[in-house]
């Protein structure tokens, strides 16, 4: 799979799939190449590994899509506000502007992969596959993607163009304007729901199986308040006996550890590959990291002294997710992704979108919200254990549900959870307003910085449909 990857560095190349140069982009190739080029499994397979590489990218789950979801929050920060003119250091004081190199790559980046996606579910029907299994499995792949990117992108931005069809002209989709929110949780619900029927119950690296639908569609009800339908799709997730905890939680991330049985979709990453001089490694290892500290090392995401504070004694994880940077003044950092030895921007680490134990607490959540909550304490408990914790005191309704969004903060420090589950709870604005004034700062947010301002050069090259989000 990795190597595949690699080798579609090369198709990438040769038939443009970067080829429109707005940010909408949704022409990565023009209709001739692409008719000569996609007319059997072989070629068509290819197009497939080029879908997975893009999730690779900066601006997708190589680091922009992390450290959004965390710098957003109050667990995590940025070193120095000005680290790549700000990209980051915007999201800590909610002063992002249009202009934001972030805002646009996120964008650009996750169109790219809808287009991809696109390309490929457009042709498919019409090339013969050796295996009629494989074929619907690639379907299923596709409409997964392409409903991640598409549930990253609303809840970011909140309503954003739909575009659910290939396209091979640029001006197709001018003057469509932004969708509502409503309707883009519609679509990704259908591709979710096609995904679940046509994906396997066995895991391939690298790849989703059925238990990665289910679970994403369970993020998705969950996100909309649908919590009946949350439950049957978890709890399939979990009876479904696919996947289970590893013993330590020392034994999740990183590179000996890739392909355990926690892990139920992951963005490969291998150090050390390079091809016509793209490389295969991630740079979150080093971005990740005080500045100093490694190669590249630029400080983003770095977890806040307090946070760090709050973990109890006994809890394993903070030794095994948490390293510190022991100078004259020391930093936190997350070890989920690790620094190469071959140099900068070239970890190895896979990035684990979906993992059991985020499942199992998202589980709980659910069972919580439909008064199973003695149910809910087991699943809660599952996850403290392992982490060499007590069992929780929470008993009630309330108390359980707090107890459950605290668990989600220590599990999944730095991965790129703790923004998108405040607002999923509703309590983003609370929770940050609270945040700035108990250290100080004169900062204070309204439902506006809920979402991302939309590119400006999106906004520069429709202006007559695309408008800006209220407060930008």
């Amino acid at each position: 799979m990795k190597s595949a990857k690699n080798i579609f560095l090369t198709l990438i190349v040769l038939f443009g799939f970067s080829s429109c140069e707005s940010e909408l982009e949704i022409v990565p190739i023009t209709e001739k190449a692409a008719n000569n080029f996609y007319s059997n499994e072989q070629e068509l397979e290819s197009a497939i590994i080029g879908v997975y590489a893009q999730l690779q990218t900066g601006g997708l789950y190589g680091l922009d899509l992390i450290g959004v979801g965390e710098i957003s929050g109050e667990d995590s920060f940025e070193e120095i506000a000005a680290n790549d003119g700000g990209r980051f250091g915007q999201l800590d004081d909610f002063s992002t502007n249009p202009g934001n190199d972030l805002v646009a790559d996120i964008w650009r980046e996750s169109y790219e992969g809808i287009q991809r996606t696109n390309v490929v579910l457009n042709r498919i029907t019409a090339i013969e596959y050796g295996d009629a299994s494989l074929k619907t499995k690639r379907i299923g792949e596709m409409k997964f993607v392409r409903a991640l990117l598409y549930f990253n992108l609303v809840r970011l931005y909140g309503d954003v163009p739909l575009v659910i069809e290939e396209t091979t002209s640029p001006f197709d989709y001018f003057g469509q304007g932004r969708t509502i929110s409503t309707a883009v949780y519609a679509q990704i619900e259908i591709d979710l729901s096609d995904a679940v029927q046509n994906l396997p119950v066995e895991k391939e690296m690298g790849r989703p199986a059925k238990g990665a639908a289910q679970a994403l569609f369970g993020d998705v009800q969950l996100t909309q308040g649908n919590f009946g339908g949350a439950l049957t799709s978890l709890e399939a997730v979990v009876s479904s006996n696919a996947y289970a905890l590893v013993p330590s939680t020392s034994e999740i991330f990183g590179v000996a550890n890739e392909g355990n049985s926690e892990i139920l979709f992951e963005v490969q990453f291998t150090s050390g590959f390079n091809v016509d001089g793209q490389l295969e490694g991630s740079p979150a290892g080093s971005q990740f990291r005080p500045s100093g500290t490694a190669a590249n090392a630029k400080g983003h995401n770095l977890p806040t002294q307090a946070f760090i504070d709050s973990f109890e004694a006994e809890d394993t994880r903070l030794n095994d997710y948490v390293g510190v940077d022991t100078g004259a003044n020391p930093f936190y950092y997350s070890t989920k992704y690790e620094v190469s030895a071959t140099g900068a921007n070239d970890g190895g680490s896979d990035h684990l979108i979906i993992r059991y134990a985020d499942v199992l607490l998202k589980y709980a959540e659910a069972l919580n919200e439909n008064g199973r909550t003695a149910e809910a304490i087991e699943q809660l408990n599952t996850v403290r254990t392992r982490a060499g914790l007590a069992a929780t005191t929470a008993s009630t309704l309330a108390d359980v549900q707090s107890a459950i969004r605290q668990e989600r903060r220590f599990e999944l420090i730095g991965e790129g959870h703790r923004w998108l589950d405040l607002k999923r709870y509703g309590s983003a604005v609370t929770v940050m307003n609270a945040f700035f004034a108990s250290t100080g700062a004169s900062v204070s947010i309204d439902d506006n910085k809920l979402v991302l301002p939309i590119p400006q050069s999106q906004i520069d090259t429709d202006p007559d449909v695309i408008n800006q989000n209220p407060g930008y």
